[in-house]
């Protein structure tokens, strides 16, 4: 069975609380762990979540301010200590490459972890398998890019089926391989034994003004993962800034026909979130207000 689940490391927005570390995100997929926005504090709240550093495959950065990157070289660092094999695939846009060869070079670790950069323009940037991942600028001060995150269409076999078509052990590998198999002179169809299977996806939209890429980037996604840095009584704030209200991201789940939303980077002035949890419930469902070091499985495919 697929081992996918969110693993919230930090809500904080530019300014971290007694709370709330600052943003962070892993996400387990399958196979792959990516790292999302390693703020400051990283690998501690690593530890405290139990996720190993030299675990992960893949860093997604959307921009290079502090609060969304500064907790990369502890993390290298780490890995290096553990003396990682496996490469790290390091994504961010491209205007930033100043930024990463800083932050890369803050403690000598690259001859000791594979690092991999990947300066990211609009568009498609990672083909399957593990996952396909495209990226879209944002409306922000920096360049920054939002990551869309998916699997292709799959199918589903049917046990029942199987067994009434008599596929069997290798059989069944290769029927799935080949789209079909001969069994006892019959020709057996892949579409004859399963069904259709929606390929899961997810979006990661993070420090932006309402825009049409973060509409495309959350497009029937099953999980939206959102920024809701304000409530929409400071929205002049959140346009000043740059960012989204609480009502703003549910509106843009509703809008994208999202499935679900996970909002997350939290300004300090709201210690307590439930007024944010009210503003976009009342607008879209299901909510789920992050905390740190909550853990949140993707929801079943639809």
């Amino acid at each position: 069975m697929s081992e996918r689940e969110i693993t919230v490391l930090g809500t904080a927005s530019q300014v971290p609380t007694r709370e709330r570390n600052h943003h962070g995100l892993v996400l387990r997929w399958d196979d792959a762990m990516i790292l999302f926005d390693p703020g400051e504090g990283t690998q501690r709240q690593m530890r405290h979540a139990d996720i190993t550093p030299s675990r992960l495959t893949h860093v997604l950065i959307t921009h290079f301010h502090g609060d969304h990157c500064l907790g990369l070289p502890g993390v290298l660092q780490r890995m290096a200590l553990d003396g990682t094999e496996t490469p790290l695939e390091v994504c961010y846009p491209e205007e930033g490459q100043e930024h990463l060869d800083a932050l890369l070079h803050l403690s000598p670790v690259e001859e000791r972890v594979i690092i991999r950069p990947r300066p990211c323009a609009p568009g498609r940037v990672l083909d399957p398998p593990p996952f396909a991942l495209e990226a879209r600028r944002l409306d922000h001060g920096p360049p920054t890019l939002g990551w869309r995150l998916w699997e292709p269409d799959g199918r589903t076999l049917l046990p029942e089926r199987l067994e009434a078509e008599g596929v069997h052990g290798p059989a069944v590998g290769d029927l799935q391989r080949e789209g079909q198999v001969r069994v006892g002179g019959r020709t057996v169809r892949l579409e004859d034994v399963s069904v259709h299977r929606a390929g899961q996806s997810l979006a990661f939209v993070m420090d932006t003004r309402w825009c049409d890429a973060a509409l495309e980037l959350a497009q029937g996604v099953d999980v939206l993962i959102c920024e809701a840095t304000f409530l929409e009584r400071h929205a002049d704030l959140a346009q000043r800034y740059a960012h989204l209200t609480a009502a703003q991201a549910a509106d843009l789940a509703r809008e994208a026909g999202a499935a679900s939303l996970v909002l997350t980077h939290f300004s300090q002035r709201y210690p307590d979130l439930r007024a944010i949890a009210a503003e976009a419930r009342a607008r879209f469902a299901p909510v789920t207000v992050a905390r740190d070091l909550d853990r949140i499985p993707l929801p079943p495919r639809r």
